[in-house]
């Protein structure tokens, strides 16, 4: 056939029947014999005919695939959520599509664009970090396809979500530091019009005033939490007059970047500076001092947001209530902020 596309039609020219009667074969009809329908198969093989999966949803107004959408995929907290959700996804029939935003707003409205016209059955996903405005999100209500949101996901759209308790993380964070006797505390944060950043923006001031400690703006620098920014920001701080005795950093990969940095400055972690990372990445419990972070718990949030998504699916009445599952952080303390030695201890 050339670099033709085969048909259903050129099957049925070269069998002498009917398309129709080939796509009952394909797809197993009980009124096709056994001899049409391997006569069928053998033709469809010898074409190398690839079945059109997009017209097929259509006649169903079923697909078996879900979107799943992620700001990175080399973030080993994304990579084990969309692990989780595709293995609970596919014990019940669904396959799913991967599609990465990089942290951009128009590439995440692609990526949804995409996946709508491939007629996915729903969309789980994480916002990218540029993403201010919801409207295409709200595409995706508007069309009735259920829509999951996991760690990064905005209360005004009204939907499922997943996640840890981001305030609770921060005043994990807080309390440990003040506890290794760290009286000045930076903080690395994400961008603050993104709902899980404010939260742990928030739970850092809040922890700070309740340990009778100053919330000072110079200490508090947004960021896209890239290893580079993570270097940029700690230079910065390191030119001020008064520098910090703790860094608490949004992300495992800038806590890199800022670890990068102090031992370049030969300044001692956890001695002078105590570091915090955020994710709980491989990495952090690797390398030399080893950093203490939050676990954020991706095999369950992937799970979850699978689970989420079959209730809606199987549930013709869409169910009035949502979903809204927090998690509970919790604080992996390593070398980086162990400024007491307890680690050594036990």
């Amino acid at each position: 056939m050339g670099n033709k596309k085969v048909t259903i039609k050129d099957i049925a020219n070269v069998l002498g029947i009917t398309p129709s009667a080939v796509s009952k074969a394909l797809n197993n009809h009980p009124r096709i014999s056994e001899k049409t329908k391997v006569a069928v198969e053998q033709i469809a093989k010898n074409l190398n005919y690839q079945p059109n999966h997009l017209a097929s949803a259509l006649r169903k107004g079923k697909s078996n695939l879900v979107g799943v959408i992620v700001p990175l995929t080399n973030s080993n907290f994304f990579s084990s959520v969309v692990q989780n959700i595709e293995e609970v996804l596919n014990k019940k029939g669904y396959n799913i599509i991967i599609t990465q935003s990089n942290e951009s707003y128009k590439k995440e409205c692609s990526n949804i664009d995409t996946l709508l016209y491939t007629q996915v059955d729903g969309i789980i996903a994480s916002m990218a970090n540029e993403t201010t405005k919801l409207t295409h999100y709200k595409k995706i209500k508007s069309k009735g396809v259920p829509l999951i949101l996991f760690d990064r996901g905005e209360n005004d759209l009204g939907v499922d979500y997943i996640g840890i308790d981001d305030y609770k993380s921060s005043q994990l964070v807080i309390e440990h530091l003040v506890a290794q006797k760290c009286k000045r505390i930076a903080h690395i944060a994400g961008y603050s019009h993104t709902r899980i950043y404010k939260n742990r923006i928030r739970g850092y001031k809040d922890a700070l005033e309740k340990n009778a400690l100053p919330i000072e703006k110079e200490l508090i620098l947004e960021t896209s939490l890239t290893l580079e920014e993570g270097r940029k920001k700690m230079e910065l701080l390191l030119q001020l007059p008064n520098r910090p005795d703790a860094v608490y950093v949004a992300g495992d990969y800038a806590a890199l970047g800022a670890l990068q940095v102090l031992k370049e400055h030969n300044i001692k972690v956890p001695e002078e500076i105590a570091l915090v990372g955020f994710s709980d990445e491989p990495f952090t419990s690797l390398i030399t001092p080893s950093i203490s972070t939050i676990n954020q718990h991706s095999e369950q949030i992937g799970k979850l947001a699978a689970e989420t998504f079959l209730e809606r699916i199987e549930d013709p009445n869409w169910k009035p209530v949502l979903n809204k599952i927090i998690l509970e952080p919790e604080l992996v303390v390593r070398e980086s902020s162990d400024k007491l030695g307890l680690l050594k201890k036990q």
